[in-house]
């Protein structure tokens, strides 16, 4: 089968441009860039661009979504991969490591785990970096103060929240419940757990399939939104016994845990959208591989379960993964370039630490779609 990953990067038109500006301006020459990031096609796009800027380029994946192809895919093209796809916690934060060890200049991550464990054996040349996530933001705002270098939290930017978080996440994960289940969501009680970006996308996409879509939302004001939104915002008791379809989207831990599975029927299906693999907590349930993508989770009292992906973000899990589309992406992974481009150029400095991509980059970067998409047309 021929790769998809050359079309995947000849797609990102933006990246394309912003690589081919990198080539004349060099912003990362003479510098090491670590990422703890997906390693999967629209990554590569990325990756590439950076590494038109003069960078080294020290790249491990995330839990269980890195694309055996983008990583051949990237050692043949001078970047160094550490590691390969593992569900292994401690072999991946081994790989972080392994990262650190090159002691990048910037580091892009992906949850924060990247950043956290360069406080555990700080060096000196560390100037700042990104963060893509809520998750890693949250894991990373209460330790300002030691970090005390520059740190854009791109998920924190409008354009990655409207654009990749609402839309992409949405469609994406309403693509691989159809993909590793092959069952419709016509009808289906789909309940839906968290009700930021994320959660809104892809409680909208599963009503637009004309899914009978619930909200469990603690925070009152998102639960008002999803209110006047349209969709059932019940008690949790009630949207989990009712439910065929649930799906956590928080960011958070432990947001479904072995007291919720007792509400639930016989053979729900449980999927997870958020960045680690810890919003469902099976608790002592027993856990059996079924068909590919789809594990089977009996409970202590007999009543079956389905689990998509193992609990890893679903849209990166399971037979021929996807992920976001590929236009979201380059949007989100230009907002990447151009904010490590800022911190390795001096543009921001410690005081922007956790702090969300400055206006001027997301002027420019929507700028710059704008511009290029209405040069397509």
């Amino acid at each position: 089968m021929l790769s998809r990953i050359p079309w995947v990067v000849g797609s990102c038109g933006l990246l394309s441009a912003i690589g081919d500006e990198f080539d004349r301006t060099r912003p990362f020459a003479h510098m090491v860039i670590g990422t703890a990031i997906h390693l999967e096609p629209k990554t590569a796009a990325l990756l590439l661009a950076l590494r038109r800027g003069g960078a080294e380029i020290v790249a491990a994946g995330n839990l269980n979504s890195t694309q055996s192809e983008t990583v051949e895919y990237l050692r043949e093209h001078g970047i160094r991969v550490v590691g390969s796809t593992t569900t292994n916690h401690d072999t991946h934060l081994a790989e972080l490591d392994s990262v650190l060890d090159a002691e990048p200049h910037l580091v892009l991550d992906n949850g924060g785990e990247l950043l956290e464990r360069y406080l555990a054996r700080p060096y000196e040349r560390l100037l700042g970096g990104t963060e893509e996530t809520t998750s890693g933001r949250m894991r990373l705002e209460p330790l300002r103060a030691e970090l005390n270098k520059p740190v854009l939290v791109v998920n924190d930017s409008p354009i990655k929240q409207f654009a990749e978080n609402t839309r992409a996440v949405g469609l994406s994960v309403l693509e691989s419940f159809l993909r590793i289940t092959n069952r419709t969501p016509h009808g289906a009680r789909v309940t839906i757990l968290g009700y930021g970006a994320c959660g809104r996308g892809v409680a909208e996409c599963f009503r637009q399939a004309h899914a009978v879509v619930s909200v469990i939302e603690v925070d009152p004001v998102a639960r008002l939104r999803a209110h006047l939104d349209g969709f059932d915002v019940l008690d949790r008791a009630a949207a989990l016994s009712t439910a065929e379809v649930v799906v956590t989207v928080t960011g958070a831990r432990d947001v479904l845990g072995p007291e919720d599975l007792a509400l639930l029927n016989a053979d729900t299906i449980l999927a997870n959208a958020g960045h680690f693999p810890d919003e469902i907590d099976l608790g002592d349930a027993v856990v059996t591989p079924g068909a590919e993508g789809i594990d089977s989770v009996r409970l202590r009292d007999g009543k079956r379960l389905f689990l998509l992906g193992g609990g890893h973000m679903v849209n990166l899990a399971g037979p021929r993964a996807l992920g976001n589309s590929v236009e979201s992406m380059d949007l989100g992974f230009a907002l990447q370039s151009r904010c490590l481009e800022a911190v390795a150029t001096g543009v921001v400095g410690p005081e922007s630490c956790v702090v969300p991509v400055p206006t001027a980059i997301d002027d420019r970067v929507a700028t710059d779609y704008v511009s290029l998409r209405s040069t397509r047309a």
